[in-house]
């Protein structure tokens, strides 16, 4: 779908769109099929879209996946898509578009998503928890391919020690790695946002860092804690939950300086180290 022709879908439909949705609609077809390489879609391949728009990036993933979820939250859209989509939505086709706010209906309906694959463009308002929502779900999709603000994918690509790194690395980071990402030019988008937009790969671990729900549990507790008051030492705000000589012996077993902030613990590491503050005494 190009520029005019959007210009004029939401003219003719006379839709306004709205910046608290953050609805900034990818237009650039080159971009479009960036996008869609990166996701390696197969024919088998399940897809989960969130925030379609007026569906260009849909069009493409029907053509290269075996099906497509598509979650949109804004009703007008949801008519516009029905209509466009019209002999390829419905039982046994491989299109189902839902009207509903995406956050809401992947915290409401946990569901298997292990043999999907995630490609959108995030709704920039809540694209971090809604990665958050899939990276810790308890069988979450193989890939996500996702558009969100430039600043949100350097800290989804941060290491520790750099000046991105921080709880959303970790809670993303946790499942997931980052395989690569590019720059995509605010003039590619329709009406052209005031941040910088790219494009990241994340790939579930093969090899989970943490092998259960309780663990895992554990493991966002820690995190938040440590990262509660960057400054501060990690140690000192992890005895809200722990006894200071449990946590004493623990950053030992680990290596870990007594002084060392949370900034300068890797994910491995804060994996390890809720393993062996979770563990039964012995």
């Amino acid at each position: 779908m190009k520029l005019s022709e959007m210009k004029q879908t939401l003219e003719a439909g006379a839709i306004q769109l709205t910046k608290s949705l953050g609805q900034n609609f990818l237009h650039d077809g080159n971009q479009i099929r960036r996008i869609v390489e990166a996701a390696e879609l197969l024919p088998s391949d399940k897809v989960l879209e969130i925030g379609p728009g007026l569906g260009p990036l849909t069009e493409k993933l029907l053509e290269r996946s075996g099906g497509v979820l598509a979650i949109e939250k804004d009703g007008r859209l949801v008519d516009f898509l029905r209509q466009r989509f019209a002999e390829r939505i419905g039982a046994g086709r491989p299109l189902e578009l839902l009207h509903a706010d995406a956050l809401d209906y992947l915290a409401q309906a946990p569901r298997d998503w292990s043999g999907w694959k995630l490609v959108a463009n995030l709704p920039y308002s809540v694209g971090s928890p809604l990665l958050v929502e899939l990276a810790l779900a308890q069988r979450g999709p193989e890939r996500m391919v996702a558009t969100l603000q430039l600043e949100v994918v350097k800290r989804l690509c941060a290491r520790e020690g750099e000046e991105d790194y921080g709880l959303l690395t970790l809670l993303v980071g946790l499942n997931y790695e980052a395989r690569s990402w590019f720059r995509i030019p605010a003039t590619c988008f329709f009406p052209e946002p005031d941040v910088q937009s790219a494009c990241v790969v994340l790939e579930r671990r093969a090899v989970p860092l943490l092998e259960t729900a309780g663990l895992q549990s554990s493991f966002v507790r820690i995190v938040r804690t440590s990262f509660s008051q960057r400054r501060k030492m990690m140690l000192k705000l992890l005895r809200q939950q722990f006894e200071a000589a449990q946590l004493e012996a623990a950053f030992a077993e680990l290596g870990l300086p007594v002084g060392i902030r949370a900034e300068r613990v890797s994910i491995p590491q804060f994996a390890l180290l809720t393993k062996i503050l979770t563990r039964e005494p012995r």
